[in-house]
């Protein structure tokens, strides 16, 4: 089955599932119940008491996610149970994916997956956890990766570093068939401009989407992550051109092959031009 498009992953606090209405009316493609980055260890059980009363009575929208904790913390069994216990929770993300094994634990509910990458030894294992039946994309973690390595907070020899986890992160999703990753959360957002150009540069890279933290990052995320106007006429143009021209051919100065082609295919989607 294709996996749905996910240009935003929205995250609530599982401790605040009065603000799941306000997160769906964002426009959010899909929200993230968030149990564990949201959360102090003491106010955790009863942010999941909180969060199955509200899944109980769900009136349903755009898909719903749990983060759930590590699997090597105390709450993730306890996690997993409120996950298998009700249909509106759509899929899991699992944080600090590390092994594979804990990737088929979760995997084991039937639910979709995303694998939260967040550290060198995650990027070190993503041969095996790409591997996991039932995992559908990988979700990139900027922020626990910099302080996993050691590096220095939003400086260019981290950027550097970081750019070189995303490319292995899209690497291993292309080459396993995986829907395309998520970019890391940007944690300003009085300010559009930085997340509409990290945005902007994950969709030139070749990521999905982007996680958010704030409603208000939704809009700059979704124009990064939508074809311009642009671009679809040039897709257009180019099928229509196809279906009487022999290839190659030029077209505006520019020569049209086969993969140019299945560019403009999968920019134009499955529409007729």
């Amino acid at each position: 089955m294709t996996a749905p498009v996910v240009r935003s992953a929205l995250f609530v606090p599982a401790s605040r599932p009065d603000r799941i209405a306000r997160a769906r009316a964002s426009g959010a493609d899909a929200i993230i119940l968030d149990l564990e980055d949201a959360l102090a260890p003491e106010h955790k059980d009863a942010a999941r008491a909180d969060l199955a009363r509200a899944l109980a009575d769900d009136p349903g929208g755009a898909p719903l996610w749990v983060r759930v904790n590590a699997a090597d913390s105390p709450w993730f069994e306890d996690d997993l149970a409120l996950c298998a216990a009700w249909p509106a929770v759509h899929g899991v993300m699992l944080p600090k994916a590390e092994r594979s094994t804990d990737l088929a634990t979760v995997a084991a509910l039937g639910k979709p997956l995303w694998a939260l990458v967040e550290s060198a030894a995650g990027v070190l294992a993503l041969a095996a956890l790409t591997a996991t039946p039932g995992l559908e994309r990988l979700a990139f973690g900027a922020l626990d990766s910099a302080l996993d390595l050691g590096l220095e907070d939003q400086s260019e020899g981290a950027d550097t570093v970081l750019d070189q986890l995303r490319v292995q992160v899209l690497l291993h999703s292309r080459a396993r068939g995986l829907a395309p990753p998520l970019e890391s959360v940007v944690p300003g957002f009085r300010d559009p401009q930085p997340v509409r150009d990290r945005a902007r540069r994950a969709a030139q890279m070749g990521f999905g989407g982007m996680l958010c933290i704030h409603p208000a990052q939704i809009e700059p995320v979704h124009q990064a992550f939508t074809l311009s106007e642009a671009q679809r006429d040039w897709a257009r143009r180019v099928l229509e051109a196809a279906g009487h021209r022999a290839l190659p051919f030029q077209l505006d100065g520019e020569m049209i092959d086969e993969p140019v082609l299945r560019r403009a295919r999968r920019w134009w989607g499955p529409q007729d031009p």
